[in-house]
């Protein structure tokens, strides 16, 4: 059965919170102004920058030597990466030959999830219910039932037979051909496949004895299963206990990759434009340079647009927060509380839109003048908008 607690907020309460709402609101706006700014010239300065990489950009077609006449040089390259570099897990002994050894770990939990409902009361007060209710599911992490609000589960028994740690390990020398690949490359290298588990057997009974002595169960349970690329540990996997834990492995193997970079001796470190901005790339496969280019301009363009509609939230939420302190006066009466809270929504949308494009015109004017200049024109149509339809709203209440 789920559980309920009930909140209530005074009208004053309600007026405090919304003041706090201003401050929270102005923080807001500026945040999303200085972000939308930024990424306008970030973008811009991207763009520049991979133009120019891929001007200077020449093709490394030989890797099996070290070829001094590309010392210093943008270039492009395609070849296999490898590595004789053995990696190790510490905790259960497993070891695998490649360029990534990668440990998730996941726990079978008691997990708590919450809603909330409010209603406005006539007065200007208002109640909250939160609802609990309790699930057992695999986490990520340990779940510290103490904090739960529920007295019939709170500090119920959540513990966990090992408390371990998501865990990288990364091989240190990656050759690609008579080259050798700085951290910067290694780590892009992210194509992963399953790692299929074998413990030693004295590392099995070592486990099994502490697990034992832990749950003080019967000799007979078993407590570690090994299943291709998942190390269970609990007495069934097929019917998890709280408390039982899942271990999964991937790696990185050795494989085909293609590199942007500049070419260092017998290694390669980040390109750096004119106006600081820097690339050092690699895909997985064999990709030509103008593919690499292209992507790179792609995802230039993704990181534009997400940083963009993220600053417009930004500015929205901080206008509603500005502006709903005239909602919180409203909801003496709740039905004008709920008129005035669309009204600023409305109000609020309009001008963050107007807002957003006038800063991305100004970054645009600094870094791109003819299109900041249209996204300007634009902005001025929508706040002229909203003026004329005030005026319209104001000439129906006069009348």
């Amino acid at each position: 059965m789920a559980y309920q607690k009930v909140t209530k907020t005074s009208y004053g309460g309600r007026l405090k919170n919304a003041l706090g709402g201003v401050a929270m609101g102005f923080i807001m706006l500026i945040a999303g102004t200085i972000l939308l700014f930024w990424n306008e010239g970030r973008t811009v300065k991207t763009t520049r920058m991979l133009k120019e990489a891929n001007k200077a950009c020449v093709e490394l077609e030989d890797i099996a030597s070290v070829n001094p006449d590309m010392n210093g040089k943008m270039i492009h390259a395609s070849g296999l990466a490898t590595t004789g570099d053995i990696l190790t897990d510490g905790q259960f002994g497993v070891t695998v030959n490649a360029i990534k050894l990668i440990r998730g770990v996941e726990y079978y939990q008691w997990v708590e999830h919450q809603s909330t409902q409010t209603k406005d009361k006539v007065g200007g007060g208002q109640e909250t219910v939160t609802t609990y209710t309790y699930t057992k599911e695999w986490v990520g992490s340990p779940q510290n039932s103490s904090y739960f609000e529920d007295p019939d589960y709170k500090g119920i028994d959540n513990d966990v037979l090992l408390n371990i740690q998501d865990e990288i390990w990364t091989a240190r020398n990656v050759t690609f051909g008579a080259y050798k690949f700085p951290e910067g490359l290694i780590a892009q290298m992210n194509r992963c496949e399953p790692f299929t588990v074998s413990l030693e057997p004295e590392v099995v009974d070592q486990y099994e004895a502490d697990f034992h002595k832990l749950a003080g169960a019967e000799k007979n349970d078993s407590y570690v299963h090994q299943d291709g690329n998942v190390l269970y540990l609990g007495t069934n996997p097929n019917n998890p206990s709280v408390g039982d834990v899942r271990v999964t492995y991937e790696k990185v193997v050795p494989g085909d990759v293609s590199i942007l970079a500049v070419v260092n001796g017998d290694t390669f470190e980040r390109y750096t434009a004119k106006n600081g901005y820097t690339l050092m790339s690699l895909v997985d496969g064999v990709v030509g340079m103008e593919g690499m280019f292209e992507g790179e301009h792609q995802s230039n363009k993704a990181i534009s647009w997400l940083l963009r509609i993220l600053g417009v939230l930004l500015i929205y939420f901080g206008f509603r927060g500005i502006f709903d302190i005239i909602t919180a006066l409203l909801k003496v009466l709740p039905f004008l509380g709920n008129i005035a809270s669309l009204g600023v929504g409305l109000v609020a949308g309009v001008l963050a839109l107007a807002w957003s494009l006038v800063v991305i015109a100004i970054g645009w004017i600094v870094y791109r003048p003819v299109l900041g200049v249209i996204l300007l024109i634009v902005a001025a149509a929508l706040i002229w908008f909203l003026a004329k339809k005030s005026k319209e709203k104001k000439a129906l209440v006069d009348n």
